[in-house]
């Protein structure tokens, strides 16, 4: 098992958490503080930092989801610069709204400089209001984003890069540096939608549900349901030679959204390091190979609350679900 963990107060999400200015703790973060959380889970030998990405959000969402989110590529350079091991992803990127030659080049970029530390996941977006201030026909993102992960592919890994598609066309182009890592960094779908699944499938190293349920489903609502999604997995082409080397990446503590995209508390507070073990033992079980350590009660409180969980996560839990040395 792997684990993630993600920075706080990048984002303002749930908004209720910040309804009075000032009073949280994670509005006071400075650059110099997220250096500090970032080289923590180095040192402590989390996996990966995950970062959220939005580029706007219409104002009906925005009271539901706050309006504060970074981009992503951007915090993911800077927790690089300030880190030596430990993975920076995305989580995620909508990918119709951007450039695919472009984000191509930037993932390539970061990965080199990061001595291939790069991982990204990407979604196909839920939020029509963002793809039309961005002038993107929200109608047609799964098509573009299907599109646009192939593209990169091919810039990532040919010598010659040549791709004709229907949002994407390029030919006669030289595309470098290519990405350290062969033969190109992990790319994960983010989503818990079965379609989501299937475009991971096909098209991707790993899948990422979680996020909202928004469209068609049916949804992922826990490590139960798996089997059956892996079993949809297996009707795509392709998926059955590359399914033991697929990742799946999961919240120990499910983090969903409703059909109106406000944040859904499903789950119990978790009270003892023995009830977080035995949650992420049903994901190891279940084979899941990715996940999050949920801090217990109500979460950290403060800068020091945060770091005092990140140092029980690493010693307390993970060392459950880490190979022995032979």
């Amino acid at each position: 098992m792997k684990f993630w963990t993600s920075l706080p107060g990048l984002s303002r999400w749930p908004p209720a958490s910040f309804s009075v200015p000032g009073a949280n703790w994670q509005e006071h973060l400075s650059a110099a503080d997220f250096q500090r959380i970032a080289a923590d889970a180095d040192r402590l030998g989390f996996d990966a930092i995950t970062v959220p990405e939005h580029v706007v959000l219409p104002r009906e969402l925005a009271g539901r989801m706050g309006g504060r989110w970074p981009d992503a590529l951007t915090v993911m350079a800077f927790i690089a610069g300030a880190t030596t091991r430990i993975r920076v992803n995305s989580g995620v990127i909508i990918a119709p709204l951007h450039n695919p030659v472009r984000l191509a080049k930037a993932i390539a970029t970061l990965d080199v400089l990061s001595g291939g530390r790069v991982m990204v996941t990407f979604g196909a977006g839920m939020a029509p209001g963002e793809f039309s201030a961005l002038g993107v026909d929200f109608s047609r993102r799964g098509r573009m984003m299907d599109e646009y992960l192939r593209a990169m592919k091919v810039l990532w890994t040919a010598d010659e890069p040549e791709f004709h598609g229907e949002f994407v066309d390029f030919a006669d182009v030289v595309f470098e540096p290519k990405p350290v890592q062969r033969p190109h960094p992990p790319v994960f779908v983010g989503g818990r939608s079965v379609y989501a699944l299937r475009r991971a499938a096909r098209l991707a190293d790993g899948w990422a549900p979680s996020g909202a349920q928004a469209g068609r489903g049916p949804w992922l609502s826990g490590p139960a349901d798996l089997p059956w999604f892996l079993a949809e997995a297996r009707r795509c082409d392709g998926f059955g030679e590359r399914e033991r080397a697929f990742d799946i990446a999961m919240h120990a503590v499910p983090v969903l959204i409703g059909p109106d995209h406000r944040l859904e508390d499903t789950a119990s507070r978790l009270t003892s390091t023995q009830q977080v073990v035995e949650v992420i033992a049903d994901l190891d079980a279940a084979g899941v190979t990715w996940t999050t350590v949920p801090p217990l009660g109500d979460g950290p409180r403060s800068l020091t609350e945060h770091r005092e969980y990140l140092e029980w996560a690493a010693t307390e839990v993970m060392p459950a679900f880490r190979c022995a040395a032979p």
